[in-house]
């Protein structure tokens, strides 16, 4: 779509981008989870940076390389906000992105035919990654959200549109986080819904074996292609000769 350069790039660069953002959510479960202290810490942040950079770097390559740039640019705001954020300090709300960047990107290759195993996969980690993202920013907060399960109960409650209200994120970036979690669960649901009934109409029409054609119908039809054929075999017979053969020529006086 973006040109053979580009498209080599993307192959290239396919595993090591979700080796990398794999990485990245590890690096911040753990940030958030254990909360390392003194040289651990050190690491896990610049860990974190490299993973940032190296989705950085792949940005503006595939910029460079996309043969209509205002389209691709246009189509991937959510990468351009994961390499731009962080540059005005947002780390929590880059994290979040940055995981569904990677779920964005992973889900080029799913085909229709492991639906269930995307679906479900594709649901765990969104709740994982906002439960993630909202105990961050809500602890000690003095909100309702004070233990990593109660981030989990919230995240459920949120994507399945039940919420019962019991928890609730009270800071800026939570809400920022909450509403993401609402609008992606709402596409998720349509997306899946759509794709399992598609396949689902595949999968019968596939199964019931096409209606049999009528005897008469065949037989009316070989009819008209003879006569057809008759009829233009007529008139072919019937043309006029060339005006080559049909010049008289007049004799010497």
């Amino acid at each position: 779509m973006y040109g053979e350069r580009y498209e080599r790039w993307r192959r290239l660069t396919e595993w090591p981008l979700t080796a990398g953002g794999s990485l990245f959510l590890l690096l911040y479960a753990i940030n958030v989870l254990a909360r390392p202290t003194g040289g651990v810490a050190i690491g896990v942040t610049a860990l974190l940076v490299a993973t940032w950079l190296f989705f950085f770097v792949d940005y503006v390559v595939r910029l460079v390389l996309a043969e209509q740039r205002r389209r691709w640019f246009v189509r991937h705001l959510l990468d351009l906000a994961v390499v731009v954020l962080p540059m005005f300090g947002t780390l929590e709300v880059i994290r979040y992105l940055m995981v569904f960047a990677l779920i964005q990107r992973g889900t080029v290759s799913i085909l229709r035919g492991r639906v269930i195993v995307y679906a479900a996969g594709t649901t765990a980690l969104t709740v994982f990654v906002s439960a993630l993202a909202v105990y961050d920013v809500e602890r000690g907060s003095h909100g309702p959200i004070v233990t990593f399960g109660d981030a989990i109960w919230w995240a459920c409650t949120t994507i399945t549109s039940v919420g019962y209200g019991d928890y609730y994120p009270v800071t800026t970036t939570g809400r920022i986080v909450a509403i993401a979690l609402m609008v992606g669960g709402i596409a998720l649901i349509g997306v899946v819904t759509a794709t399992i009934a598609s396949w689902i109409i595949e999968r019968v029409a596939a199964s019931s074996p096409a209606p049999p054609v009528p005897a008469e119908l065949v037989a009316q039809l070989r009819d008209e292609i003879a006569a057809l054929r008759a009829e233009r075999q007529a008139d072919a017979s019937a043309a006029p000769p060339s005006a080559a053969a049909a010049r008289v020529v007049d004799p010497p006086a």
